[in-house]
């Protein structure tokens, strides 16, 4: 792909244009909004795909966790969360709602554009893989992956994942009965070292569950090995 489409939202402009700079200088092109509201008419009027979301947490009318909410019934687009509050709780939350990244305010300009850089190469993998047609599906007693489709079903019912929960699930499947650690998830999801990424990679797999478990409490598929990390079963 030649180009992508980058949507930042954030209510200070100097932040807006600032991430701008560094996105354009990258090749990427960049839309802004200064709100929620006017990112959701942005991604319902844009004629061009929109490719990443960042998105801030601290904004009127509607707030980043709100605006994720909404844009996650629709889109699967990656969305990483610009926090100003470093607290777990705000992380956490914006990563339960359907967010796939944060980044905690302030920020280093060069972190950011490395986020969003490998947050676009999954994506665009996930939407435009060639050749996929070849690989095999697996089937876990009902649970579904099509690598070809980039899709999950359980029993026949299509699940909505987010590009990083597909991957997560991804890993643990074409790995069935073998145990991850939380540092080993991370680092082959996120191609990048884990500094904390305990409660980046508990909310994900939090989120799995809720999407593929009948009864996430009690999982059939996804089990975790106290102590040692996640596996999915045979």
């Amino acid at each position: 792909m030649d180009t992508y489409n980058v949507l930042v939202v954030d209510d200070e402009q100097e932040i807006r244009d600032a991430i701008e700079i560094y996105l354009k200088n990258e090749g990427i092109t960049v839309l802004k909004a200064k709100d929620g509201i006017e990112a959701l008419d942005i991604l319902t009027e844009a004629k061009q795909q929109i490719h990443l979301i960042i998105l801030d947490v601290m904004m009127p009318r509607l707030d980043g966790i709100a605006a994720t909410y909404k844009i996650r019934e629709k889109k699967n687009i990656p969305i990483i969360i610009l926090s100003a509050k470093t607290e777990d709780t705000d992380k956490i939350l914006g990563l339960q709602v359907g967010a796939d990244d944060y980044v905690t305010k302030p920020f280093n300009p060069m972190e950011l554009v490395a986020r969003v850089k490998s947050q676009l190469r999954r994506y665009v993998t996930f939407g435009t893989y060639e050749g996929a047609s070849a690989e095999k599906i697996i089937n876990l007693n009902g649970l579904t992956l099509e690598p070809a489709a980039k899709e999950v079903t359980v029993h026949g019912d299509p699940i909505k994942l987010t590009p990083i929960e597909y991957k997560i699930t991804e890993l643990l499947m074409e790995n069935a009965g073998r145990v991850f650690s939380i540092n080993e998830i991370y680092e082959r999801v996120w191609n990048e070292p884990c500094y904390n990424g305990e409660n980046t990679v508990a909310v994900h797999i939090r989120k799995i569950r809720e999407k593929i478990e009948i009864d996430p409490k009690n999982p059939r598929y996804l089990k975790v090995v106290w102590g040692i990390g996640y596996k999915m079963e045979k």
